[in-house]
Order: structure tokens, then C-alpha cells, then sequence
């Protein structure tokens, strides 16, 4: 076979590979297994779906859902340009500073800082969705969610103890 008959073969077959070998380490498709799904972190819809909500309010969190994804699509959108080349230039900091012969501790700390920050924005604005959610709720929805809840905390808790008992 000729050399460029083994590179084209080779530049399909390798990326295959880590792929899959990466899509089977993470879990395949499923990405319920492995620690994901239920106990992921996050907004639980299924122990909304145990308050017994009233129609009322099922259509206003159904109208808050809905709202909330035309509102991201809109800011995707809109800010695609700009969201894409802060990223661009994120990306050419992070790899100028680990691809430098010495590395600088005050950038990596600089680069960190940001990155927390747009993190901290990110989770503020979820939580605020979160408060908007559940401020529909009657005072014995709320105390039932927070039962909920803790079992779901309680019941993750004991899996990665599973977990890490047998490994």
C-alpha cells in the first residue's frame, strides 16, 4: 500500500476509534449510566411532576419553558458573532499559555478568574429561573419538593458511596 493510501486510511481510522473508545468510556448513548441522568445535578422536572400541580400551574411552568427557550434562542442568535470570538480568543489564551516554554501562574490565575466569573453568571441565571419556577408552588408543594429533593440527594449520596466502595 502506498504512503498515501496509509495516511488517508489513517486520518479516518484513528478519530474513529477515540471516538468510539471515548462514546463507550463516557457510556455510549445512554448517558443515564455512569453517574449521569438522576443524579447529575440540576433542575429535577420528574419530582415536579410528583407535587400535584393544578393545570394552572402546569400551563404558567409550561409558558416559563417556553419562554426561557425563545429567550436562548434569541440571545444564540444575536450574539453568536461575538459569543464565538470570545471564545476564539479564550481558546488562543489558554493554548499560548500551555504550549509556553515557562509558565505563568499570573495569566493561569488571570484566565481562571474569568472563566469563574462567566461560570458564576451562567449559575445565577439559572437559579433565577429555578426561584421563578418554584415560586409558583403553595407552601405545601414547597415543603414536598424539598422532602423530594433531599431523598433524591439522599439516594445519589448512596450510590457514589456504591460506587466507590467497589472500586
Amino acid at each position: 500500500m502506498k504512503l498515501a493510501k496509509k495516511l488517508v486510511l489513517a486520518a479516518v481510522v484513528v478519530p474513529l476509534t477515540l471516538g468510539t473508545a471515548s462514546a463507550f468510556a463516557f457510556g455510549g448513548k445512554d448517558h443515564k449510566k455512569g453517574g449521569h441522568g438522576e443524579c447529575g445535578g440540576g433542575f429535577d422536572r420528574s419530582i415536579m411532576r410528583k407535587l400535584d400541580l393544578t393545570d394552572a400551574q402546569k400551563d404558567q411552568l409550561k409558558e416559563m419553558r417556553e419562554a426561557g427557550k425563545k429567550e436562548m434562542k434569541a440571545n444564540f442568535k444575536d450574539n453568536f458573532e461575538t459569543r464565538h470570538a470570545e471564545m476564539q480568543a479564550h481558546k488562543a489564551k489558554v493554548q499560548e499559555l500551555v504550549l509556553a516554554d515557562n509558565f505563568d501562574q499570573a495569566q493561569a490565575n488571570e484566565l481562571a478568574k474569568a472563566m469563574v466569573e462567566k461560570q458564576s453568571e451562567r449559575k445565577v441565571k439559572m437559579l433565577e429561573k429555578q426561584h421563578q419556577m418554584l415560586s409558583i408552588l403553595t407552601p405545601e408543594q414547597k415543603a414536598k419538593f424539598v422532602e423530594l429533593s433531599q431523598a433524591r440527594a439522599d439516594k445519589c449520596a448512596e450510590k457514589m458511596q456504591e460506587r466507590f466502595a467497589n472500586n
